[in-house]
């Protein structure tokens, strides 16, 4: 499969490197609806700067274990999922695992069914994989995500800190077993 497909008008497509500028500012966008009015400006210009400068992206994009994929709607980029697989998760807690590192919708899409189409992305992959675990990390105050993975049956295993700027947050690390799904 070429990672292209249509559900619900919603199209995904893997990314391309020569696609790194619109990684990079639907990234900066969707994390900066989500964040910042949560979060201290400084802290947010800081992450915002550092974790989607394009040296940054393109290293990420270069990673063998890592896939990214757009969220597309009438030719324009709605969301973005990014996975990573063995040496590239970004903890080392669960053998045979999938991580879920980022599922980022604009705000207008919100409520529409984006998200969960890229999450059935994430499941796709899981199978192709045949990982046991999808895990991810959540920030604690994102209520939101939290009740959409808990809704997909992801359940709570550990915390780990997740920088933001020079702040310190708390992530809830969720999992989801495969073997025994809801």
């Amino acid at each position: 499969m070429n990672g292209n497909y249509n559900v619900m008008n919603i199209i995904l497509k893997k990314i391309t490197e020569n696609e790194i500028q619109k990684l990079q500012q639907i990234g900066r966008k969707t994390f900066s609806e989500t964040f910042a009015k949560d979060n201290a400006q400084e802290s947010m210009v800081k992450y915002l700067e550092e974790s989607f400068s394009t040296e940054k992206l393109r290293t990420e994009f270069q990673e063998l274990n890592s896939e990214f994929y757009f969220a597309q709607q009438d030719h324009e980029v709605i969301g973005y999922l990014k996975l990573n697989m063995g040496s590239s998760q970004t903890e080392d807690k669960l053998d045979n695992a999938l991580e879920i590192e980022r599922i980022y919708v604009l705000k207008e899409f919100h409520g529409k069914k984006v998200g969960q189409v890229l999450y059935q992305k994430a499941l796709e992959i899981a199978a192709q994989c045949q990982v046991q675990y999808i895990w991810l990390g959540v920030w604690e105050k994102n209520d939101r995500a939290i009740a959409f993975y808990k809704k997909n049956g992801f359940k709570e295993f550990d915390k780990h800190i997740f920088r933001l700027g020079e702040e310190e947050q708390t992530d809830i690390m969720m999992k989801l077993d495969l073997r025994n799904p809801i």
